[in-house]
């Protein structure tokens, strides 16, 4: 018997910080309540909803502990959750995404097998919904089509693999709850980026263990943060001090070529660049396109970008 099941806490916490999710935190939450395990907790942290998602959340009654707070943002609400959680694991999940049923069992699996390992998680299936807006049946994916194995690539330490893109999607993780200890939790003065900003902390600690089936569903829609346009380009701004403070090399020596690191953080500088163009903000982009020629000098097109700015061109996408 654990030591958790001893003292008669949970093996796992899940945490969903949920900010005016009305018409999707029931779903959410069922395919929580719905998992093939079921020694968890089931934290929702409102972020001061103005909308029906708190009334939704108390309709559960005691499977689901409600938390409610002033509107302080998704960090604040993860790190709310996560010092509230009394799980030996902790999953946080975004209130709009769905599990598969074996998504934690599964990953304890790996987590008997790597006592290493200070997370698992795994890939996502983008949830797009039809013309209709309707979104496809959660059953109607074919998750045998994937192997139901560990990716090496992304599996092991993996900082270096940080580097390039953020990986791991919140809501396919599960962390050992003394991850959190040892590396803390998220920042707070982070609008967006901070899960990446976090995973690198911790994949310089911790090896991390990636499953090639998916677990989770990502569900896509307007409202998501990644569609807005920022005043700073959080990404690139990540990525530089993090090779800036510790390089470029992971603690097993696997490590990303210095020019493919450029070369990749000349598109973020072209990606913050064009979002700025579409809004408009002509200068914005201009200085953009600039540090992505400069760290990808050979690919003249950022260079071409410029003057096409100047001239009032705009991308259409």
């Amino acid at each position: 018997m654990s030591a958790n099941k001893t003292s008669g806490m949970p093996k796992v916490s899940v945490i969903i910080p949920s900010y005016n999710c009305e018409p999707y935190i029931a779903e959410t939450i069922d395919s929580i309540l719905n998992q093939s395990f079921k020694d968890i907790e089931l934290i929702v942290v409102d972020d001061g909803s103005t909308d029906k998602t708190q009334e939704i959340v108390s309709s559960y009654g005691a499977p689901v502990r409600l938390i409610k707070q002033t509107n302080a943002r998704v960090c604040a609400a993860r790190n709310r959750g996560i010092r509230e959680a009394k799980g030996e694991y902790i999953c946080l999940m975004d209130h709009d995404d769905y599990w598969f049923p074996h998504k934690l069992a599964r990953q304890l699996e790996e987590f008997e097998k790597h006592p290493e390992a200070g997370a698992v998680y795994s890939s996502f299936i983008r949830w797009h919904a039809d013309s209709e807006a309707h979104f496809p049946e959660p059953t109607s994916f074919d998750l045998k089509s994937y192997s139901d194995d560990i990716d090496p690539d992304f599996s092991g330490w993996i900082y270096h693999q940080f580097l390039l893109d953020c990986w791991m999607l919140t809501s396919t993780a599960m962390f050992r709850a003394e991850v959190f200890q040892q590396c803390g939790v998220f920042d707070e003065a982070l609008p967006y980026s901070e899960d990446w900003e976090l995973w690198l902390r911790i994949a310089r600690a911790y090896p991390m263990i990636q499953l090639r089936r998916p677990t989770t569903l990502y569900r896509q829609h307007l409202q998501q943060g990644n569609r807005i346009v920022r005043d700073v380009d959080y990404r690139t701004v990540l990525l530089t001090e993090s090779v800036k403070n510790w390089g470029l090399c992971s603690r097993d020596g696997r490590c990303v070529a210095r020019r493919k690191f450029l070369i990749q953080l000349a598109v973020y500088h072209a990606e913050f660049a064009f979002g700025h163009l579409k809004a408009g903000n002509r200068k914005t982009a201009i200085t953009s396109f600039l540090k992505a020629w400069g760290c990808s000098p050979l690919n003249l097109k950022y260079l071409a970008y410029v003057p096409a700015s100047l001239l009032g061109w705009r991308p259409k996408w």
